[in-house]
């Protein structure tokens, strides 16, 4: 597999996003034997960057990639994040130095391992300066608990703060065909070195074209409180796969194969993280990889229709800069 640049940290281009493994999507925390079979297969074919947090669960998703990387660990880019669970008895987002530096020892903890490769903050906290919590992350540096600091979901003037106090390798963020509000933010990305890893770059699993009815989601699946599979704003948005698919027929892949290579023609700074708990979906998705589309089939994706819905409902918005 090709590589690309997070800040110093050099990552397979195609990531392996874990979280839908124990949380979230219908059928999560079904099969941890296939999921931890997809994280071997995904270190076998070159996917390095593996990505977990501790509010999967909550905590469940970090100890089922600690036991798949078990023996393996050499092999993996191991991230995790903290800041939506409070370890200081606070309501809500909680990224306060003392949380900061419980949440670390419980990921280390979790996953059996003595560092992590990437720390995320999973969100802003609008009660703690970003200076304090990114004091504290590198704090946990210094001491060789963690090798790099990233930002999930931070905005322009949150990114140059806490790169000043500490450089950041990464901001995790929704990139796709579908959410491009990133395109904004990619030129302050590169000014600073960091890199960007876009999580949902499938637009959780619409733009595949596999999902033509939200009826087959289970109840608790996190997509039925998705403004863009309410029932109106889905059936707006089958136009949207269906360019993609159309595409995708065009250049002799698959629709999730399209998608992804589109996110990867933006730069070679750019690592998404599709997730997925099946090894099927893992190999489509890493063949994307050798994928080349041309000038005219990315100025089709480009133009491809709009979605209709906010990327997130009202509450999760809250927690997002924009």
């Amino acid at each position: 597999m090709q590589t690309a640049r997070l800040g110093a940290l050099e990552v397979g281009r195609i990531g392996l996003g874990a979280m839908g493994m124990s949380h979230g999507y219908s059928g999560a925390g079904s099969d941890d034997d296939e999921s931890i079979r997809t994280i071997h297969r995904a270190l076998d074919l070159g996917v390095t960057l593996i990505d977990t947090a501790e509010v999967y669960g909550p905590y469940v998703n970090e100890e089922l990639v600690g036991r798949a990387l078990a023996g393996r660990r050499d092999q993996a880019v191991l991230a995790t994040k903290y800041g939506l669970i409070s370890h200081t008895g606070r309501e809500g987002a909680d990224s306060s130095p003392d949380s900061v530096r419980q949440a670390v020892d419980g990921s280390l903890r979790r996953l059996g391992v003595d560092h992590v490769d990437l720390l995320y903050q999973h969100r802003v906290d609008p009660e703690t300066p970003i200076e304090e919590t990114i004091g504290a992350a590198a704090a946990l540096v210094e001491a060789g608990k963690v090798r790099y600091l990233g930002l999930s979901e931070a905005w322009v003037d949150t990114i140059r703060r806490a790169h000043a106090t500490h450089p950041i390798t990464a901001l995790q963020s929704e990139y796709s065909l579908w959410t491009r509000e990133q395109d904004e933010v990619l030129p302050v990305l590169r000014e600073l070195g960091i890199g960007l890893v876009p999580y949902s770059p499938l637009g959780r699993g619409f733009l595949t074209g596999t999902i033509r009815s939200v009826s087959d989601f289970a109840d608790d699946d996190m997509r039925r409180d998705n403004p863009r599979f309410a029932e109106e704003n889905f059936r707006a948005n089958l136009a949207a796969a269906d360019e993609v698919r159309a595409v995708a027929d065009d250049a002799g892949c698959t629709p999730a194969q399209a998608a992804l290579a589109w996110v990867l023609s933006k730069g070679d700074d750019i690592a998404p993280i599709p997730g997925t708990k099946r090894v099927s979906r893992l190999e489509e998705n890493v063949a994307a990889d050798a994928v080349r589309l041309t000038a005219e089939q990315l100025a089709r994706l480009d133009a491809a229709t709009p979605a209709v819905g906010g990327h997130h409902s009202d509450s999760q918005m809250t927690l997002i800069e924009r």
